[in-house]
């Protein structure tokens, strides 16, 4: 799963992968800001990797949680969603706006093999000192480069490349 590859996301240890991920998330959706005696512990054991200085406003929701890597001093606003069949990787100083999506989870193009039961995902990687606007969507296999502008409510439906401002559905340069 974690390597692009088909899979099934009934597999019991996916699913068990999963209801501890919502049960941490349940946790920490809980929390107050202040509580970072109770909150970064929580965060050590849901994701993969979590900077010093990271802050995630809750609620946040995960699928797996340790396919997530978050850099330092990252800011995260409130209801953020996080598909993380594949790995997900926001740089450090990273700012991103309430209810944003990376979507790293996929679906197969065939008809036959979706009916099979099989799904599929693309890794998603945000840079350095990337801003991403509230309600934006992140696409599955989706590289946003350092320095980036990604607007609110933009769908990004390809690489951003460093620097570059994109906006819209779907998400193009603006000039």
């Amino acid at each position: 799963m974690s390597a692009g590859d088909l899979y099934r996301p009934g597999d019991p240890d996916l699913a068990a992968a999963r209801a501890r991920a919502q049960d941490l998330t349940r946790r920490y959706n809980a929390t107050i800001v202040g509580e970072t005696d109770i909150r970064e512990p929580i965060l050590a054991e849901l994701l993969g990797a979590c900077g010093t200085g990271a802050a995630i406003r809750a609620p946040v929701f995960v699928d797996y949680g340790f396919n997530i890597r978050i850099g330092r001093d990252v800011f995260m606003n409130y209801g953020c969603v996080l598909l993380d069949v594949c790995p997900i990787t926001i740089g450090d100083r990273t700012q991103i706006g309430p209810y944003v999506q990376l979507l790293a989870a996929d679906h197969p193009r065939e008809a036959a093999v979706r009916d099979a039961g099989l799904e599929t995902g693309r890794p998603v990687s945000i840079g350095r000192n990337v801003w991403i606007g509230g309600g934006a969507v992140i696409l599955p296999g989706v590289t946003v480069g350092d320095d980036a502008v990604v607007g609110a409510g933009a769908v990004v439906t390809r690489d951003v490349p460093r620097g570059l401002t994109v906006a819209g559905n779907p998400a193009q340069p603006l000039r």
